[in-house]
């Protein structure tokens, strides 16, 4: 399953286009879909990337993945972030250090310059939101996987690394 990502679509344009070109079979589907998808049992994990890791391993990434996790969470379903080591940040303590970046509202009242919303919509357009390290299983890195407690677990990732 790969959601659409808006308002962007990064997973329609970049996620699927990845997943084809390696032969991975997956589906599209709306942002909104994938709690059906998890309540009906159909999605055995949910992996997701990172823009930054804080040291407790609360994380940053698309907005709507704290929604997905949370609601990854409710059905008992494994959630997951997949990150290099240099996307964790241990002197950032946790998640509410990280600066939410508000972009423009032409992403979302408009798709392809065709404005849909009404004139002068007033918008919230978060780039990002932060997931709690509580709601995540593991962080998947390229030195191995850490689990909670992350403060202790990320750390032996970057001393396994040499860093």
């Amino acid at each position: 399953w790969v959601d659409e990502t808006r308002p962007r679509l990064q997973g329609a344009r970049l996620t699927a286009w990845e997943l084809k070109n390696w032969g991975v079979p997956f589906k599209l589907m709306p942002d909104g879909a994938s709690g059906l998808v998890m309540q009906r049992g159909q999605a055995d994990a949910i992996f997701v990337g990172a823009d930054r890791v804080a040291a407790n391993g609360d994380t940053a990434n698309k907005v709507g993945t704290y929604n997905l996790a949370a609601v990854a969470h409710d059905n008992g379903v494994p959630f997951y972030v997949c990150a290099p080591l240099s996307t964790i940040d241990l002197s950032t303590a946790s998640g509410n250090d990280i600066t939410i970046e508000e972009r423009g509202a032409e992403e979302v009242v408009s798709i392809d310059g065709h404005q849909f919303a009404p004139d002068d919509c007033p918008v919230f357009n978060p780039a990002f939101d932060v997931t709690p390290s509580r709601l995540i299983m593991g962080i998947v890195t390229e030195h191995g996987v850490a689990s909670a407690p992350f403060e202790q677990s990320l750390k032996e990732l970057f001393a396994k690394a040499g860093q």
